[in-house]
């Protein structure tokens, strides 16, 4: 079996992340004016989108194929994307996912930009959710 390579996906095969999703039925889609980064062996197995927002980035879309899951695949891309970022990520999961994103050196109940902090206002109201938010280490 080949071996994943993880990348950012160029701009003009954000369409391919897309039919990835939808191969999954997963309401999640790429973002034009985000990062695009996937996990493949030779098709897509793991995507994500981080879009520059307010003074930081928003990390969205995360999605691993579930024959793939369970392999470090998330960890991994989600290294890969935040590797060289200088400026905060956020994010909004489950409550249930706040250790798998511990884990990965984010932390609960960050300060949140108010744009942010207005997005996460509106989704908490029809389902739970928390922010979770990452910082570069000191250069």
């Amino acid at each position: 079996m080949s071996e994943i390579h993880y990348a950012a996906l160029e701009a003009s095969l954000w369409p391919l992340m897309n039919k990835f999703y939808r191969a999954h039925q997963s309401s999640m889609k790429a973002v034009r004016d985000a990062q695009l980064w996937v996990a493949r062996r030779d098709e897509i197995v793991a995507a994500l989108c981080l879009r520059p927002v307010s003074g930081g980035h928003w990390l969205t879309g995360l999605f691993v194929d579930p024959a793939y899951r369970v392999q470090g695949i998330a960890a991994r891309l989600i290294a890969e994307a935040v590797n060289g970022v200088d400026k905060p990520v956020w994010l909004f999961c489950h409550p249930d996912l706040r250790g798998f994103y511990e884990r990965r050196g984010f932390s609960f109940d960050p300060e949140l930009p108010y744009a942010m902090a207005e997005r996460l206002s509106r989704y908490a109201r029809s389902k739970p959710m928390i922010a979770m938010g990452w910082e570069p280490a000191n250069p």
